[in-house]
């Protein structure tokens, strides 16, 4: 089973509660979102292997840790998971970007790829895919399934907030992805919004209804 790392650290509880009221406008939305992901990819980063180099001081010569040759991607979720993605980058500027789309059928309310295109070497990438909110985990799993049937292997999913409906539905149907939360929240309402919520990510970074 894929591990759960709900963050505790007080600058991102701060800022997730600026993100979640509704008086706060895009502008500062994108700033924020921007700001907490750069702050939770410390901890989806954690592990990421290192090796020693020998480099020169003004005062002598030492070895030192670098990162390894572990290749890294991010990939966010259509549309929302853009906003994510700068914040990570700042991190991680060596990184390449994918992206995947979804849309829900109306009927089905099954989630449908429209596109997906991934860094050519994504097997042998840790992917970090980014999705502000995980509510039910429909269009998580879809992504997580386009993803791997591309040839990923090691995958993390990055969000902001999610239901527990949401995480447990991810960890039954992808058990070996690592899910990274900034909050864990309450629960879904009859809608299918999770409660307490920051509302619709993807209007809210954008200035859509």
């Amino acid at each position: 089973m894929g591990e759960l790392f709900v963050m505790n650290h007080p600058l991102i509880k701060h800022k997730i509660t600026f993100i979640r009221d509704k008086n706060t406008g895009p502008k500062e939305f994108r700033e924020l979102v921007k700001e907490v992901s750069m702050l939770m990819g410390y901890e989806v980063t954690r592990n990421l292997e290192l090796e020693d180099i020998e480099i020169e001081t003004p005062i002598t010569t030492t070895k030192s840790k670098v990162i390894s040759g572990k290749k890294l991607g991010i990939v966010p979720i259509l549309r929302a998971g853009l906003g994510m993605v700068e914040g990570m980058l700042t991190l991680l500027p060596a990184a390449k970007v994918g992206h995947v789309g979804l849309y829900r059928d109306p009927e089905t309310l099954q989630a449908v790829e429209y596109y997906c295109k991934l860094p050519k070497d994504v097997e042998e990438r840790t992917l970090i895919v980014t999705d502000p909110m995980l509510a039910t985990g429909v269009s998580a799993i879809s992504a997580l399934e386009a993803i791997k049937k591309r040839g990923a292997k090691d995958i993390k999913l990055m969000c902001l907030i999610a239901a527990p409906e949401g995480v447990k539905a991810i960890q039954e149907a992808h058990p070996d992805v690592d899910i990274y939360l900034g909050e864990m929240d309450e629960k879904l309402n009859d809608h299918a919004y999770i409660v307490p919520g920051l509302g619709d990510a993807g209007d809210r970074l954008y200035g859509t209804k």
